[in-house]
């Protein structure tokens, strides 16, 4: 099965640098946590001035947090697709002592290999249709644990995935696809979701930043109707004739 290469990064909250729990937007673009950005503003009340904790913008008033639920149901659905890879290194399974970093897992032996163990394991098998893949400490999760097989197969039916024999007996007349083509479809899907979101974000700020010159505008021809009032001229005349 093609293992997942969709970045973590994406979707974590620039404040505790972990997934996005209830996201919302503020007005400079930003995504976070609502809990954190919250509590990063209940600390800046006494100065009145409210800032990004990413890029540093300043807002002189709290601005309100916009719910971003399109990012809420990626970031979940990010969580039951288990897309995101563990982050600690593998190490070798052959190595005897110091224990070596692997480099590759083996999807037919279920081992993960250092350099030097890998290329003894292409040597041996050469010719073999052994299938491996970036080093990963998940190697149980990705095999099938009624048949043995590698769950290469996508139900689109039971949202699941499945290896080949599943295919063919509980799952024979499910939608099914290729692991590795619902992956591509998945990762298409949440570009465009981001593409989607950050487009809705621009456009958010570019109305409040109309609103905000629509504003400065009627301040602006207020304050010259009350220099063009009649009281103004009458003060005028009798300065005048002083």
């Amino acid at each position: 099965m093609a293992e997942a290469r969709i970045s973590q990064a994406e979707f974590t909250c620039p404040a505790c640098q972990d997934l996005l729990q209830d996201p919302v937007a503020i007005p400079c673009g930003h995504s976070f946590c609502k809990s954190c950005i919250t509590g990063c503003w209940d600390q800046e009340d006494e100065k009145r001035v409210y800032s990004c904790p990413q890029c540093r913008q300043t807002f002189s008033q709290r601005p309100a947090l916009a719910k971003i639920t399109v990012l809420a149901e990626v970031v979940e659905k990010l969580k039951k697709s288990k897309l995101t890879a563990d982050s600690g290194d593998v190490q070798c399974d052959v190595c005897t002592g110091r224990k070596y970093k692997a480099v590759k897992s083996c999807l037919v032996c279920l081992n993960s290999y250092c350099q030097t163990h890998l290329e003894q394991h292409e040597s041996f098998f050469r010719g073999k249709k052994h299938k491996v893949t970036d080093a990963t400490g998940r190697l149980q999760e990705m095999i099938c644990q009624k048949h043995e097989k590698l769950l290469e197969v996508f139900c689109r039916t039971d949202q699941k995935c499945i290896c080949v024999l599943c295919a063919m007996d509980e799952h024979k007349n499910h939608g099914t696809v290729s692991a590795a083509a619902q992956m591509t479809e998945t990762q298409h899907q949440l570009k465009e979701m981001q593409k989607t979101l950050q487009q809705r974000i621009q456009q958010r700020e570019k109305d409040l930043q109309q609103l905000r010159e629509a504003v400065e505008s009627h301040k602006v021809s207020l304050e010259k109707k009350r220099s063009l009032s009649p009281s103004h001229f009458h003060t005028h005349r009798i300065t005048s004739r002083s």
